[in-house]
């Protein structure tokens, strides 16, 4: 389809809820083919609606498509329903924070449920980077940035390291 500009750091919508999608319409259709291009061409693994400034409960994500083939998935309406206890600080990126990682902690496997483009509803249990890149995009949907979940000292250098690139 088409390539949609990603929204950087601080545009309001990184900051907002994004609101149920009741029926899957073509434009919900066109949205995340477009999202998908979008994410490969960034190159990404994951990207959320809010992103490309529609605030809708959606996310696209390829946790492994640098490493092999690519295996899109689309997630509309996704709730985590748990979280394990085991919890990972990794270097987290962004493409709406572009340049800058930051540490952040989260669970190592999660349990989510979610619909796709056919209506068809998962209940998966993630793990490794799918599980790390499902709760960063489930963030975008509730207006949370990697920013956010890291401590003020944190916040404050990849903020000037943000702003030195930009």
């Amino acid at each position: 389809m088409s390539l949609r500009p990603i929204l950087t750091w601080p545009n309001p919508c990184l900051s907002m809820v994004c609101r149920p999608i009741d029926v899957i319409t073509p434009n919900i259709r066109a949205l995340a083919t477009d999202m998908l291009d979008t994410m490969y061409d960034a190159p990404g693994r994951g990207l959320a609606a809010p992103q490309v400034g529609e605030l809708l409960r959606l996310f696209v994500m390829d946790a492994g498509w640098k490493d092999g083939a690519p295996t899109p998935v689309v997630c509309i309406n996704p709730d985590l329903l748990d979280r394990e206890d085991a919890e990972e600080t990794a270097g987290e990126g962004c493409l709406s924070l572009p340049g800058v990682t930051a540490q952040v902690t989260r669970a190592t496997a999660i349990r989510m449920v979610w619909t796709d483009l056919d209506g068809i509803v998962h209940d998966e249990r993630l793990s490794g980077f799918s599980a790390l890149c499902a709760q960063h995009e489930m963030d975008h949907l509730d207006g949370i940035m990697t920013l956010d979940r890291v401590d003020a000292d944190q916040r404050a250098a990849l903020i000037a390291e943000y702003e030195g690139l930009h």
